[in-house]
């Protein structure tokens, strides 16, 4: 804080800040140790990862956090796909970003579009309701590239499909 600015504090003010020194730790300092717990687990032949999403863009963590976990199953070998549906398919919309489509905001609006794209360039496959795009009057040609349009009545097929072949199944819900 510069002293032009610290001279128009009051007194309590001043106090407030003085009582606690700050930074109280140094940058780099570590704040938790770092101990796995659990192995690092590789896919075995043929395992597989399915993800659902039914949780919007930016209304909290959930969505991002799901992409995030099916990327790195993809990278420890697992065959993983996502599946977005109801509001969850607004994820996949390559159109979103302000004030025109690809250009962000805000630092992180594009997370998920740029997770996404980086999900398919590896070789995960997503899936996306057209029902769930038509309930908020989002368009099919509006998907990201690669992305793989399904019918409503896929959801629950996709689920009994990667539920058959055994895979660990990730379902994220966001109301």
């Amino acid at each position: 804080m510069s002293e032009a600015v610290r001279a128009e504090l009051t007194e309590l003010e001043k106090q407030s800040l003085n009582e606690i020194p700050h930074p109280s730790l140094p940058e780099g300092s570590s704040l938790y140790g770092s101990t796995k717990v659990f192995p690092d687990y590789k896919a075995e032949n043929g395992e597989a990862y399915f993800t659902l999403i039914h949780g919007i863009a930016h209304e909290s963590s959930v969505s991002f956090v799901a992409i995030l976990q099916a990327t790195r199953a993809l990278r420890k070998g697992f065959e993983s796909a996502i599946y977005f549906y109801g509001p969850g398919a607004l994820n996949c919309l390559a159109t979103r970003g302000y004030p025109t489509t690809g250009n962000a905001a805000f630092p992180g609006e594009l997370n998920i579009n740029n997770q996404l794209k980086t999900f398919i360039a590896e070789g995960g496959k997503v899936y996306c309701c057209r029902f769930g795009l038509s309930l908020h009057g989002a368009r099919e040609e509006d998907l990201i590239e690669g992305v793989i349009p399904t019918h409503p009545l896929d959801v629950q097929d996709a689920l009994i499909h990667y539920a058959r072949k055994g895979a660990i199944i990730n379902s994220v819900f966001q109301i």
